[in-house]
């Protein structure tokens, strides 16, 4: 059976842990990433790409510390902006390519997307997230002096800047994705979380900060009504106990089993946790909904139950 499906691809679907970054590597790994979803396609399935978008911010953000006396520096919405352009042609372009290939006829289009969040989150008095290059202390004082910048030390790895990561209220494009969508096309929207704005009294305006992409995913999800979230990772399913002589790979969990685990402290913040509770927030968000952690590869494997692990109420 056809449904709507919002695709979530982890940074690891364009730019490798091992990488640079190069267009070569990206638009590989693209290329790779889009067969898969060509699977899915072939099956008449209605297809939201939503995407990772990391390495490509940092890398932006390193560019602008090195040009800095020759070009002006780009805020950090803005860099997001870029990214959701450059990775949306990429994903467009190839997807397009492999579509026709398997002789499918469905257009593939990227919406730059905008994504609410409140002023007042408390993310904006407490950055966590770790964007862009590794500083030493020397330099990281001199970032936090002159840009004001908030810069904490990462793992013994040296400085890095952390920004908010507040909470997805509502994507602003929505209306345009689901017309998109109801006209048959496969639509590329919120990527890297989306651009993150605020609202103001003149209307929106772009603020400094990265959106889960998980986050952002499921809701994206809801605002499109779809039936399937798929948050699509490095490992086939979800493991309890991970490292252990007793690991246990999981192949269904309902809601009430997911939150013990959660309870339990089986994943954790730095890895499974997000993309579990953005699982749960869609499934409990309508009804007859299924979330899937899959990896790419086996993705078109997950209805069958031969592949990921599927939550549902």
């Amino acid at each position: 059976m056809a449904r709507t499906i919002v695709l979530a691809l982890g940074g690891n679907a364009i730019t490798k842990a091992q990488e640079k970054g190069t267009r070569e590597e990206q638009w590989s790994n693209v290329r790779s990433t889009c067969q898969h979803i060509v699977a899915l396609a072939k099956e008449g399935h209605r297809i939201v790409i939503t995407h990772g978008n990391g390495p490509q911010v940092g890398n932006l953000l390193r560019k602008n510390e090195i040009a800095k006396e020759v070009v002006p520096a780009m805020p950090l919405d803005v860099c997001v902006s870029n990214t959701q352009g450059s990775l949306g042609y990429a994903v467009c372009q190839n997807l397009s390519n492999y579509m026709a290939k398997a002789g499918l006829s469905i257009p593939v289009a990227a919406v730059v997307t905008q994504v609410v969040v409140d002023a007042n989150d408390p993310a904006f008095q407490n950055p966590t997230k770790f964007v862009g290059s590794f500083f030493s202390e020397t330099e990281a004082k001199q970032l936090m002096a002159e840009k004001g910048f908030t810069m904490k030390e990462d793992s013994g790895r040296g400085w890095r800047r952390v920004v908010p990561s507040p909470e997805p209220k509502a994507i602003v494009e929505k209306d345009v994705i689901r017309n998109l969508l109801d006209a048959g096309t496969i639509v590329v929207a919120a990527g890297g979380g989306g651009i993150p704005v605020v609202e103001t009294a003149d209307g929106l305006a772009g603020v400094e900060a990265v959106i889960d992409k998980d986050m952002a995913g499921q809701l994206l999800a809801n605002e499109v009504n779809a039936d399937s979230f798929f948050l699509l990772t490095e490992v086939e399913r979800v493991c309890i106990n991970f490292g252990r002589p007793d690991q246990k790979q999981l192949e269904k969990m309902t809601v009430e089993e997911a939150r013990k685990y959660q309870a339990d402290g089986q994943f954790p913040a730095g890895s499974m946790g997000p993309k579990v509770e953005a699982a749960l927030r869609f499934v409990t968000g309508g009804n007859d909904r299924q979330a899937v952690i899959v990896s790419l590869e086996k993705a078109n494997l997950a209805f069958t139950g031969e592949s990921g692990t599927m939550i549902t109420v």
